[in-house]
């Protein structure tokens, strides 16, 4: 509220309805990852491959427009693409939970080996050069509006409502803060505890995966180098948002102040002319402030 009440005071035009639909079409990706990113973290564990899994779906859905578009058409071409990387998406986050049952492997150690495969795959996907094979059409997904509102808002209110539901009104959602919070007690009580962590880390690749369609979408094109740096975003937008690492304890609402946050200080101070550099410069302090302000408030307790 106060860096609103700040920025809104001396950045021109930041509190205006055009600049605030502005904000939340640039947050609406990073924030369809991060709620996802909720449970996993609440879980216990984490997922560093996020960034380089938008890279990789753009450049599946890039490359599957392109080479099907004359034997089924653009609409069912990229139809075909966006499903098909839904689904490499689901099945790479089953795996890196499987991996976790099977072989004990830390998931932070798996999913950074993805981090470095994914970008990978992706350049070859598009061979080092932007796949443009989208018809114009599908920058509505990105780019566009419905009543005057940006597509991907739409995209970001659905994923919100959906995850907080599912952590706050269903037994799954308990189960998921009981397993991050004691792993062997979750057991004792009939939890699949292994199950749970399946389950939300194949819901965040998936998800990410929905994001990297809506980026392709909104550059027009298939680029292995995307969302470079996404993975250490949606994590400030965690630890901004009150999550615990640790595992047991965070909620959604948190997630979307976080986003905010983050978006708000990107878009204020580029409208104040703000150096670049000085903007990750601010992120430090807000994302080491928010776990000591919790921390403060905890002991108060």
């Amino acid at each position: 509220m106060v860096m609103v009440a700040g920025l809104a005071a001396t950045a021109p035009g930041f509190a205006t309805l055009g600049n605030v639909l502005n904000v939340l079409r640039t947050v609406s990706m990073l924030g369809t990852i991060a709620f996802a990113m909720t449970a996993v973290v609440i879980s216990g564990d984490i997922d560093l491959s996020v960034g380089t899994g938008v890279a990789l779906v753009g450049c599946i859905v890039a490359w599957v427009a392109g080479k099907f578009a004359d034997t089924v058409g653009g609409a069912a071409a990229i139809a075909l693409g966006s499903a098909f990387a839904i689904g490499v998406g689901a099945a790479l986050g089953c795996t890196t939970g499987k991996i976790r049952h099977w072989f004990n492997v830390p998931t932070f150690i798996t999913t950074l080996a993805l981090f470095a495969a994914l970008r990978g795959g992706a350049n070859l996907t598009s061979g080092g050069f932007p796949l443009a094979t989208f018809p114009d059409w599908f920058d509505f997904f990105g780019g566009g509006y419905l009543l005057f509102v940006p597509f991907p808002v739409y995209v970001l209110a659905a994923v919100f409502f959906c995850m907080l539901f599912l952590m706050e009104y269903t037994p799954f959602g308990r189960a998921i803060c009981a397993v991050g919070g004691n792993m062997g007690a979750a057991r004792l009580l009939g939890i699949n505890v292994w199950g749970v962590k399946v389950a939300t880390l194949a819901i965040t690749s998936a998800l990410t995966a929905i994001s990297g369609i809506l980026i392709a979408s909104q550059i027009g094109s298939g680029i292995g180098t995307t969302a470079t740096g996404t993975e250490l975003d949606v994590i400030a937008v965690t630890i901004i948002g009150g999550t615990s690492l640790f595992g047991g304890n965070g909620r959604i609402w948190g997630r979307l102040v976080g986003v905010l946050f983050l978006g708000g200080i990107a878009n204020g101070t580029t409208q104040l002319n703000v150096n670049e550099y000085w903007q990750y410069v601010a992120r430090g302090p807000a994302i080491l402030g928010a776990p000591l302000m919790n921390q403060v408030l905890e002991r108060w307790r």
